[in-house]
């Protein structure tokens, strides 16, 4: 006997469920993908970075979204809840509800081991296609080190890395610069394993 298909949902349907839902899913392709809780680390980098960027942001026509807020990458149609969200301007809605922005400046994802290939890869193919998003930034939660991504003129992607608490972290598209050591504070690092004499 075999199992049955599980029935593909619309994006219609998907938005009517996950506006209902006590839990968080993504969507692509007419799946959804339940998303997994944080840990400590991951909650205070996102928590230092929308304070950061507010505090930063605050009397400049750019709004900053924490992870509640979705977003929908039009040209491939996956719906997802990135860490933090920027976007410069006036925001656009997928509709009245004013829950799925449709045009992000900067998008921010904390990486964990269970998510860093997908949002090194496929993800950031799926982010590379929204035409507003200017700068992509991945922060690792268990150790110092910051990736971001910026769209140059010609549609390629430069990559600058951060590693040391003393760097900084310098978004362009917003003119905004936050200290790695204010992105990290509270964070502990797990202590490195020293191999037996």
């Amino acid at each position: 006997m075999s199992a049955l298909a599980k029935p593909r949902l619309t994006p219609e349907e998907y938005l009517a469920r996950e506006r209902k839902a006590e839990f968080k899913s993504e969507y692509f392709a007419g799946e959804t993908f339940a998303m997994a809780g944080a840990r400590e680390p991951h909650i205070l980098v996102v928590t230092n970075l929308v304070r950061e960027l507010s505090s930063q942001l605050e009397s400049r026509p750019c709004k900053v979204y924490s992870s509640d807020m979705r977003v929908r990458v039009s040209p491939t149609g996956l719906y997802t809840y990135p860490d933090v969200t920027v976007v410069c301007g006036r925001p656009q809605f997928e509709d009245e509800e004013r829950d799925t922005l449709l045009n992000p400046t900067v998008l921010v994802e904390v990486l964990s081991e269970s998510t860093q290939k997908y949002d090194r890869g496929k993800k950031f193919d799926h982010y590379r296609r929204i035409k507003s998003l200017r700068e992509y930034v991945l922060i690792a939660q268990d150790e110092c080190r910051v990736e971001r991504f910026e769209r140059r003129q010609n549609g390629n992607w430069l990559l600058s890395v951060m590693a040391r608490m003393e760097d900084t972290l310098k978004l362009s598209a917003i003119g905004c610069e936050l200290p790695l050591s204010e992105i990290y504070a509270k964070v502990e690092f797990p202590e490195e394993q020293h191999p037996a004499r």
